[in-house]
């Protein structure tokens, strides 16, 4: 159980921590953003993971204190050195790639004033990312869609804009370090509050602005192996499957939706009725995700909309792969 401080929580009470490390080329931007917080945190703290002077004089510019870690060790060791050296009563972690809005710290605060029963809070990305690419754009919006539809009673955390009552985070022993790359650190510190008792509120409000580039190797690669597959391995190994975000039901079904016509139309020429078994997956996984692709359509337009169809198709056909190899990985494990 958490014991409140006995006074009303103020700015001054939030510590933020950001983990920089690797070429971080939004680095500056995100910095100068911190710099116009107001009002202040009782101090922002940039990690700089893998001693670069150069990282370390952007976060000393910004009026940031640096804490170096000599070895890289990622941005889960990275928070935690952070938060070791934090004074607050409230830990904000913010990603290096991320430009946050001047009140952020002032609405943090508030809402942890507000509600003395809440463990942690998390909000979303912005619907206008910093890249103008199709694919950043496509991968931006995806990411506020599902969090603008997210429960509110979350069921995980996220560490690009999510913050955590510091006697919650030591509880339960802050962000596991066994991921040395960016993963799902994040989604796993979450499953440990909450089995702890400590409730995590998804906040849709609470937005910052992505200003990461996307490449297409690259998504798909941290589509596969840094979310769905160690995702698929936390769930069955804690034997609790989240119905949340990006994991509802709809989503699971989708996957199967995605995967049919790959078998069913290869073979249409032997049977024919597998021809429109294979188009009546496709349309009714459109339907589906009706409200996703209308929100596309809103946003960039219907070119952009029908860009990202095919998109969120090879999205679910990554996620289903990812959950076969996760649930491989699993049964060795039991196996071992």
């Amino acid at each position: 159980m958490i014991e409140p401080p006995g006074r009303p929580l103020e700015p001054s009470d939030v510590a933020v921590v950001v983990p920089v490390g690797g070429a971080a080329p939004a680095w500056a931007r995100c910095a100068r953003s911190l710099s116009r917080l107001d009002p202040k945190p009782a101090e922002i703290l940039a990690v700089i993971d893998g001693a670069d002077a150069g990282l370390a004089a952007t976060a000393a510019s910004a009026g940031a204190t640096v804490v170096t870690r000599e070895a890289r060790g990622g941005p889960a060791a990275a928070r935690n050195s952070g938060a070791r050296e934090a004074r607050g009563e409230i830990l904000l972690f913010i990603d290096a790639d991320v430009e946050v809005p001047p009140d952020l710290v002032a609405r943090v605060a508030g809402l942890f004033d507000a509600d003395g029963r809440t463990a942690a809070v998390m909000g979303s990305y912005d619907d206008d990312p910093g890249d103008p690419g199709f694919l950043s754009r496509y991968r931006n919006l995806l990411h506020h869609f599902v969090h603008q539809t997210g429960r509110e009673r979350a069921s995980t955390f996220w560490a690009g804009c999510g913050a955590v009552r510091r006697q919650a985070f030591l509880e339960v022993g802050g962000f596991d370090e066994g991921y040395p790359i960016p993963s799902i650190e994040d989604i796993e510190l979450g499953s440990r509050l909450l089995r702890a008792g400590h409730p995590i509120r998804l906040v849709k409000e609470l937005q910052v602005k992505h200003l990461k580039r996307w490449r297409l190797a690259d998504m798909l690669a941290t589509d596969l192996l840094r979310r769905a597959v160690p995702w698929t391995r936390l769930m069955l190994r804690q034997g609790r499957m989240v119905n949340d975000l990006n994991v509802k039901t709809r989503d699971r079904f989708s996957v199967l939706l995605a995967f049919l016509p790959l078998i069913t139309l290869p073979l249409a020429w032997r049977w024919p009725i597998l021809l429109a078994v294979g188009a009546g997956a496709i349309i009714l996984l459109v339907a589906l995700n009706a409200g996703l692709f209308r929100f596309f359509l809103r946003r960039r337009g219907a070119l952009f909309a029908l860009g990202a169809v095919p998109m969120y198709w090879v999205y679910l056909l990554i996620c289903g792969l990812g959950f076969a190899l996760g649930l491989i990985g699993h049964l060795l494990d039991r196996k071992r």
